[in-house]
């Protein structure tokens, strides 16, 4: 967890569970699996068991203690839908995000039929806090149904993580009309595969012509030429701009 993030979309990290299993491509080269993996055995250290499934009951109230609004990314180090973190844990982790109701909590999920859910369950008689945003990553077409839970959550800011993108994707006109936020991003790290410009600049098009906030988060090792240059040098310019749109509801 910590108070600050170099995440491009969010102001810092809040993390209530730790370790994950993987469900699908966009999971093969995990940035949080492989910094975990790096303290595996390291007695006292956080990450002492690696990326283990790890409940962290001790985190929970930490939001609470941040005075200034923030945009939180809940769970970078895991997926709070994960079939071994037990509903009522779930719970907790909600209560604490209503409580804070001075920050926006930003929760992103690969495991969206668990996610709808969870909310028909535990949100059957009152709404879902409009300063939590639910979402979902989609990495390739193949998982295109994740949309179709999500849209199934009335979260007011209902967002997309197209991160890492591994190929194109064609939105049905409906589903991204229901959706408030796309993040588009490259794959970085050493086994980092390539991310073609063309889908890039389609799915920014495909945003544009249905007025949903587009978000460029990165190149990643790759540059819009298609080099391996490193995320250090391939950047975050698309068109010769920055793309930083966020929803109409973003804290600032």
């Amino acid at each position: 967890m910590s108070d600050k993030s170099k995440i491009e979309w969010t102001d810092a990290t809040w993390n209530p569970v730790t370790g994950c299993t993987k469900v699908s491509a966009g999971c093969a080269n995990c940035y949080a699996q492989t910094f975990s993996e790096r303290f595996r055995g390291v007695p006292n250290h956080p990450f002492q068991n690696g990326f283990d499934l790890t409940l962290r009951p001790n985190r929970l109230e930490w939001p609470l203690l941040w005075k200034e609004p923030r945009r939180v990314f809940v769970n970078s180090m895991s997926d709070l839908f994960h079939e071994g973190i037990p509903d009522d844990y779930i719970f907790k982790v909600f209560e604490v995000m209503e409580q804070a109701e001075h920050h926006t909590f930003q929760v992103l999920t690969k495991r969206t039929p668990r996610m709808a859910k969870w909310v028909r369950k535990y949100f059957s008689n009152k709404k879902i806090p409009t300063n939590i945003w639910m979402g979902t990553s989609l990495e390739r077409q193949d998982f295109y149904e994740r949309i179709e839970f999500l849209k199934q959550v009335p979260a007011k800011v209902r967002f997309l993580s197209v991160e890492p993108l591994l190929g194109p994707i064609q939105f049905k006109a409906h589903d991204l009309r229901a959706l408030h936020w796309v993040i588009v991003g490259g794959e970085s790290g050493p086994h980092s595969r390539p991310m073609n410009k063309e889908w890039v600049t389609d799915i920014k098009d495909q945003c544009e012509k249905h007025e949903v906030p587009f978000f460029f988060k990165q190149w990643g090792a790759y540059n819009s030429q298609g080099e391996r240059v490193g995320k250090k040098y391939s950047g975050r310019r698309l068109e010769g701009r920055h793309w930083n749109n966020m929803p109409e509801y973003a804290m600032r």
